[in-house]
C-alpha cells in the first residue's frame, strides 16, 4: 500500500507520520509537497499535524488553498482514503471535507498530554481492527482541538454513525473530565458520509510503538492497509 504524507509550510509531524507507515508498519510512502497538483499513484493521504502557514487567520485556513488540496478534494471524491491529523483535521473542515470547525481550547491552554479515545464503530476503513467501544492510549498536543458544530449537524453525525472517537477514561467510559479541550461531545474524530475521509485530533504517529507509552495508533493505520487489501 502506497501513503502519501502532505506537507505545508508549518507542517512538523509528517516525519512522525512517514515513520509510522513506512517504518513500523512496513507500508510504502512518499511526502507529497503542499504545491503538487496530483495524487495518482496513492491508495492514502495522510495530512499531519503541525501549524500549517503557521495556523495564522485560523489554523488551517490558508492550507485550505494550497494547490494539492484540488486534487486532495478529486482523491476523496474518487473513494481515496484520508487521514487528517490534528492540523490535517482542522485542514478538513476549513477544505469543507469534513463538517464543523476546531475552536481554541475552552480553557485557553494548549494541552500535550495523553488521552483515551472510544471507538464508536468497528466497521469503517479506519478501526476494523479496534473492539467495539475499545479504549485507545493516544495523545494530543493541540490548542485548537475543540470540535464544535451546530446542534442540528451534531445531531446528523450522530444519526449517521460519523462520530468514529470519543474521550474517555481508561475503561470507555465518557465523561466531561476526559475532555482536554471542550469538544462538544467528546468528540475526538469524525468521518464523512461516505466513510473514506477521517479527522482527528490526538496522534496516532505518536503511539506506535510501547517504547512510546502505546503502540494503540498503529491500530488505525492497520485497519486501513486492511481495507486496502
Amino acid at each position: 500500500m502506497r501513503f502519501g504524507i502532505l506537507v505545508f509550510p508549518g507542517t512538523w509531524s509528517d516525519a512522525d507520520c512517514y515513520y509510522q507507515v513506512k517504518d513500523v508498519l512496513g507500508q510504502d510512502a512518499d511526502y507529497v509537497w503542499h504545491r503538487e497538483e496530483s495524487l495518482d499513484g496513492f491508495d492514502c493521504v495522510i495530512l499531519p499535524g503541525g501549524f500549517s502557514y503557521g495556523d495564522y487567520l485560523r489554523a488551517g485556513a490558508i492550507a485550505r488553498f494550497s494547490p494539492v488540496m484540488n486534487a486532495l478534494s478529486d482523491f476523496a471524491s474518487a473513494g481515496g482514503l484520508v487521514v487528517g491529523i490534528c492540523n490535517g483535521f482542522q485542514v478538513l473542515c476549513e477544505a469543507g471535507l469534513l463538517p464543523g470547525v476546531l475552536m481554541r481550547n475552552a480553557h485557553l491552554e494548549y494541552r500535550c498530554q495523553w488521552t483515551n479515545l472510544r471507538a464508536e464503530r468497528t466497521d469503517t476503513p479506519f478501526t476494523t481492527r479496534c473492539g467495539l467501544l475499545q479504549s485507545l492510549r493516544i495523545p494530543v498536543s493541540h490548542g485548537e482541538g475543540n470540535y464544535y458544530a451546530d446542534a442540528d449537524t451534531l445531531d446528523r453525525l450522530e444519526r449517521n454513525g460519523q462520530v468514529l472517537f470519543r474521550y474517555c477514561d481508561d475503561a470507555g467510559r465518557i465523561a466531561e473530565t476526559c475532555n482536554p479541550n471542550g469538544s462538544a461531545r467528546n468528540i475526538a474524530g469524525i468521518i464523512n458520509e461516505r466513510g473514506n475521509v477521517l479527522g482527528m485530533m490526538p496522534h496516532p504517529e505518536r503511539s506506535c510503538e510501547p517504547l512510546l507509552g502505546s503502540d494503540d495508533g498503529n491500530l488505525i493505520f492497520l485497519s486501513v492497509i486492511d481495507s486496502f487489501r
